[in-house]
């Protein structure tokens, strides 16, 4: 509870706030716009890898630019971050993504009904748990591995790896269920639209629950078990694990 009173913990919050409202700016009007455009699930797919290798770069020496729930929680569990802290970056990256798609609802072509929302495409709620499964984990296992201060081999772009970790999860998944990789991302728009099918309505909470829990607790056990062989230590205070 010290960091409540730190000037610093508060900065980083409002980054997390501000890196996410522009990353689903961004990335959701590269989206809505010419959807049946040939090519688009590849623009698509680079303008959320573009964009969080951006703001990661821009911010991550204030937060470490997390900029999705699903990466604060394996910051959390692999004892990076504090309880608090991570509590405190997952509501400005809900309520960053909410703005974002509030100001993009307002700003979108009257010929547009569609916000971004992440839609199931021919497969089956549990197809689509799997698939989130597995993108997700790919990224969350990359921003680990990418920002692990006991390695002394990673010499590149921590954020450059990141953004082509979120790429290639949208190209991956994005024809099947949009890619819910980030369940921030697909919060805000099915908040402002008032739409939550196939994330509460499913047995399975396909965007919600499958990027942030399911392909959480493999990647962190894999990563901390089967590389790594230390005990889970105090959470650390320091601002950005990207520093």
């Amino acid at each position: 509870m010290r960091e409540f009173k730190s000037k610093a913990f508060w900065r980083a919050v409002l980054a997390e706030l501000v890196g996410m409202t522009l990353f689903i700016f961004l990335s959701i009007a590269a989206a809505i716009g010419h959807p049946s455009a040939p090519g688009q699930e590849v623009k698509v797919s680079l303008a959320f890898g573009l964009a969080i290798a951006t703001l990661a770069q821009s911010l991550g020496h204030i937060s470490g630019a997390h900029l999705n729930p699903a990466v604060t929680l394996g910051m959390l569990a692999s004892c990076q971050i504090s309880v608090f802290r991570a509590v405190a970056y997952v509501v400005a990256q809900l309520l960053g993504s909410s703005l974002a798609s509030g100001i993009l609802y307002g700003a979108r072509p009257a010929t547009t009904a569609e916000l971004g929302l992440n839609k199931l495409s021919g497969i089956t709620p549990s197809q689509g748990v799997g698939i989130e499964l597995l993108a997700t984990f790919q990224l969350v296992l990359c921003v680990i591995a990418v920002t692990d201060k006991r390695r002394r081999d990673v010499t590149g772009s921590a954020p450059l790896a990141i953004g082509l970790s979120v790429c290639l999860g949208h190209l991956a998944a994005i024809s099947y269920t949009g890619c819910g990789i980030n369940p921030a991302r697909t919060f805000g728009p099915a908040m402002i639209l008032n739409d939550f099918t196939d994330h509460w309505s499913q047995p399975q909470l396909i965007h919600c629950r499958a990027p942030g829990c399911t392909g959480l607790g493999p990647c962190v056990v894999a990563w901390r078990r089967l590389w790594f062989t230390t005990s889970c230590c105090r959470p650390s205070l320091t601002t950005s694990p990207n520093a």
